[in-house]
């Protein structure tokens, strides 16, 4: 496929929407190492400061689908200055608050800056780069994702050792700015901006709710049964609400394009596993194979690092092979990835979790760059707003998932991770990794299914506005 260059312009387009990607992911995770030191700044305990993590991700999860429907009628390029001015206001107001609630207060709205410049950055790609250079450009954001990510804990710490707890968020007002100034400067204005845009103002608030009760049935002991009846009843109100709806939240015909309903199913069980690493990877390497703090930081590094790094090459074999090839292969490198954890001797050592976090962290960035390509390149220019935030819903819902329900997967198969032998954490891991072999093998059935099904002689329609 002909790669055309980019322009000066179009470069500075990209590093726009790469910082803001980079800028939310970064404080997704970059007050989780410092939750001690928050807790001694404001004399509260744990459980109280871990609303500051709680906040921003339940404000990004809640509203990412409402604002990525808001930017198709308000203009993805004004909304999402808009959403930066909201993240950059709410980070100075992190910095400077008076006490633990004034904080958990704008890491919420802050997280409504989040949701803005998550949804919209995957649908203003169209816009920025020619659609030969799709694929690479968003190999860059999935880079700027994982980035942001892994170097969040790591930043943090050290922010918060020499310089202060409040530098974690000031150091969002710089970037900020500069942000803002890229995006007015070299983002091509909206095309389509359409007025008086009838919001569905109903279906948002059920959407909200819904998605509330779901993340806090996956964080909150006691009352998750409750918490997933309410969610579940809420996702049949949202149907109904959407059906009746003169101007929808989300056009429910949308789920009946294959490629759209297959590309969000993929990324929920894409993410659901990949945080299982997460969850599962620091007691396997403390507890199982002995390592210190210090050489357990190294070796969980190792997997973003290479998502990070592999991004941008990942980009470029989907713009040189298509999207429709990538992604199988990608999922069977997953599934193998995994299938490794599960079936690898503690004998084999540090190698035997290296070696398929390897095979994964590449697979997964392959994968990033195919799932979102493919979906996007298929979306009518009105329509790219919601979708993009569907699919960072469907992210956001995975990372949940996978933290709550990989992580019992693997309590049970081990009591008390905190305290199990090595034998028994080690035997823990094959449990869980066995059922996130599974998962993959499932979701490359269904990446192959759907593939073979767009092949037909019958093509897919563009999803059209409606």
């Amino acid at each position: 496929m002909h790669r055309e260059p980019l322009s000066p312009s179009a470069r500075w387009a990209l590093t726009s929407l790469a910082l803001s990607m980079l800028m939310p992911s970064l404080d997704t995770s970059i007050a989780n190492a410092g939750l001690p030191t928050l807790a001694a700044a404001f004399d509260a305990t744990f459980q109280q400061v871990q609303w500051i993590v709680l906040a921003y991700l339940l404000a990004v999860t809640t509203l990412i689908v409402s604002v990525g429907r808001l930017g198709d009628g308000f203009g993805r390029r004004r909304l999402l200055l808009i959403g930066i001015g909201i993240f950059t206001a709410a980070s100075l107001a992190c910095a400077l608050a008076p006490s633990l609630a004034s904080l958990i207060g704008a890491r919420a709205v802050q997280g409504l800056g989040a949701a803005i410049m998550f949804a919209l950055t995957v649908a203003l790609v169209a816009d920025a780069v020619p659609k030969s250079r799709a694929g690479s450009a968003m190999g860059l954001l999935a880079t700027m994702s994982a980035t942001g990510t892994t170097l969040g804990p790591s930043l943090g710490g050290l922010l918060m050792a020499h310089v202060g707890w409040q530098s974690i968020f000031v150091i969002n007002v710089p970037l900020g700015l500069l942000n803002a100034w890229l995006v007015y400067r070299y983002l091509p204005k909206d095309r389509i901006v359409r007025s008086g845009v009838a919001f569905d103002y109903p279906g948002t608030a059920v959407l909200m709710l819904t998605l509330a009760a779901y993340a806090l049935a996956m964080t909150i002991e006691g009352l998750t049964p409750t918490l997933l009846l309410l969610s579940l009843l809420g996702v049949g109100l949202f149907i109904l609400v959407e059906k009746r709806s003169k101007a929808p939240l989300i056009h429910l015909s949308l789920f009946t394009d294959t490629r759209i309903s297959s590309s969000l199913a993929l990324t929920l069980l894409v993410t659901t596993v990949m945080m299982t690493t997460l969850v599962v990877g620091p007691f396997y390497l403390s507890r199982g194979l002995g390592l210190t703090s210090t050489q357990v930081g190294m070796v969980l590094s190792i997997g973003p690092l290479l998502a990070a790094f592999s991004g941008v090459p990942a980009g470029r074999l989907v713009d040189r092979f298509g999207a429709r090839r990538m992604v199988p292969g990608a999922l069977l490198g997953l599934a193998c990835g995994c299938g490794l954890l599960a079936l690898f001797p503690v004998s084999f050592g540090v190698l035997a979790y290296v070696l398929p976090i390897t095979v994964v962290a590449l697979s997964y960035a392959l994968f990033q760059a195919a799932n979102n390509t493919g979906l996007m390149s298929g979306v009518a220019q009105d329509q790219r707003g919601v979708v993009s935030a569907m699919l960072g819903l469907s992210r956001n819902l995975g990372l949940i998932t996978g933290a709550a329900a990989m992580g019992a997967v693997f309590a049970l198969a081990t009591d008390d991770p905190t305290q199990a032998p090595a034998a028994v954490i080690a035997g823990g891991l094959h449990m869980t990794f066995g059922v996130a072999t599974a998962l993959m093998f499932a979701a490359f059935a269904l990446g192959a299914f759907t593939q073979l099904r767009l092949a037909s002689p019958v093509p897919e329609r563009t999803v059209q506005s409606r």
